[in-house]
C-alpha cells in the first residue's frame, strides 16, 4: 500500500535502493514469472483492468468510476472487482454501501459501490463469477489486480501519474514497481497518463516504442466553484496528499494549513479533535477527500465534526472525451475475438 511506501521510493535511487537490490531482484523474478506463466480463468463477459505499474497513488479509482458510468451509458450492466481493505476476503463479498464499514471492506470499494456493484475478494475469479451470476453484470472492471494474473484480461489500461511517474524506477522493496516495466508492458494494452508533469515521460516513451496507445486525463473538482475564495485547513490520507491540496487550490480556495496522513488512514478521536481545534483557532474551514470522508463516516468522527467538514469530490476528465467509449468498445471486441477462438 502507498501508506506503507517509504519516501525514498519516490526519490532518486540512493544507498537504500542499492542495499535492497538483491531482494528486489528476487521479487522481480517471481513477479515476472507469475505474469508469464499464469493460468488465467476466462470469463463469459468482457474484462477491463484499470491497473498501474507501481504501488498506489495514481488515481485508479476515479478512472474506474468514469468507465463504470460510461459502460452503463452504453447499455452495459457493469460490475467492479476490488481486492478490498487488506485483501481479507477469501470468499467474495458484494459491498453494501448502506451497511458495510470502511474498516470492513475498504474506502475505495465503498466509493465504487455508488456507481456499480462491487465484489471484494483476493480471489478475483470468484468475485467475477459472483458479479456475473448474482448481480447480473455483463461488463467487468478490475480496479487494480493487473499483476494478480487470476483472470483473463481483455483490455489492460495502466494508469501512470505524471507528477510521480515510476518513482525511483526500482522493484519492490527497493522501489514502488510491482515488476519490471518490460515484463508488465507485454500484457499492457494502453497507458493513461494522469495530470501534468514530466515524471512519466520515460515510461510513456517506452510504451510508445512498444506500440501501445497513450491517452491523457486529469482530475477535476466537482462543484469546485463553491470553494472559491474560502480559507481551509486541508487534510488527506491518500497515496499522495499533496495532489489533493493542489486540487483545492485549483478550485480557487486558499489552503492555509495542510496535514498529510498515511494512505487509507483511520482517524482516532484525538486526531479529529486536534484538526477541529487547529482549524477553529485560525478561523479556517476543514476540507478533505471523498475517500477520507468515507472512512470518517464509518469511524470515530462525531456529528459535530462531520457537520463542519467540507468534502471535495473529483472526477476524471479525459483530454479526448471519446476515450472511454473507444476503450470499452475495444474491450468488447477483444472479448468477442477471444470467444470465437475458444
Amino acid at each position: 500500500m502507498a501508506s506503507e511506501a517509504p519516501p525514498f521510493w519516490w526519490e532518486k535511487p540512493d544507498w537504500r535502493a542499492l542495499a535492497l537490490s538483491p531482494l528486489a531482484a528476487a521479487y522481480s523474478f517471481v513477479a515476472g514469472r507469475r505474469l508469464r506463466n499464469a493460468r488465467r480463468e476466462k470469463m463469459p463477459a468482457p474484462v477491463l483492468c484499470i491497473g498501474n505499474f507501481t504501488v498506489g497513488g495514481t488515481g485508479k479509482t476515479p478512472v474506474a468510476i468514469a468507465f463504470a458510468e460510461q459502460a452503463r451509458a452504453l447499455g452495459f450492466a457493469p460490475g467492479i472487482l476490488s481486492r478490498g481493505h487488506g485483501g481479507g476476503f477469501s470468499t467474495p463479498h458484494v459491498v453494501d454501501p448502506h451497511h458495510d464499514a470502511a474498516k470492513h471492506v475498504g474506502d475505495e470499494p465503498l466509493l465504487l459501490a455508488a456507481h456499480a456493484p462491487v465484489a471484494v475478494t483476493a480471489n478475483r475469479a470468484a468475485g467475477a463469477r459472483l458479479l456475473l451470476e448474482q448481480e447480473g453484470c455483463n461488463f467487468l472492471i478490475m480496479d487494480d489486480g493487473f499483476q494478480s494474473a487470476r483472470i483473463h484480461i481483455d483490455y489492460a489500461l495502466l494508469v501512470v501519474d505524471s507528477r510521480h511517474g515510476l518513482g525511483n524506477g526500482r522493484v519492490i522493496p527497493a522501489g514502488p514497481l510491482r515488476a519490471k516495466v518490460v515484463d508488465q508492458l507485454v500484457y499492457t494494452d494502453a497507458l493513461l497518463r494522469m495530470g501534468d508533469g514530466s515524471a512519466a515521460d520515460g515510461v510513456v516513451r517506452q510504451a510508445a516504442r512498444a506500440g501501445k496507445p497513450i491517452f491523457d486525463a486529469g482530475l477535476q473538482p466537482l462543484d469546485g466553484e463553491r470553494f472559491a475564495g474560502r480559507r481551509f485547513f486541508a487534510f488527506a490520507g491518500i497515496g499522495h496528499p499533496e495532489k489533493f491540496f493542489d486540487t483545492v487550490t485549483r478550485a480557487g480556495a486558499t489552503v492555509v494549513q495542510a496535514r498529510p496522513f498515511p494512505d487509507h488512514h483511520f482517524y482516532d478521536a484525538d486526531e479529529l479533535a486536534g484538526l477541529l481545534s487547529s482549524a477553529k483557532a485560525e478561523g479556517l474551514e476543514l476540507i478533505t477527500t471523498a475517500k477520507d470522508a468515507v472512512r470518517l463516516r464509518h469511524g470515530a468522527a462525531e456529528p459535530e465534526f462531520l457537520d463542519k467538514l467540507n468534502v471535495l469530490e473529483i472526477a476524471t476528465v479525459f483530454d479526448q472525451p471519446h476515450t472511454p467509449v473507444r476503450i470499452i468498445n475495444e474491450t468488447v471486441e477483444a472479448w468477442k475475438l477471444r470467444r470465437l477462438a475458444e
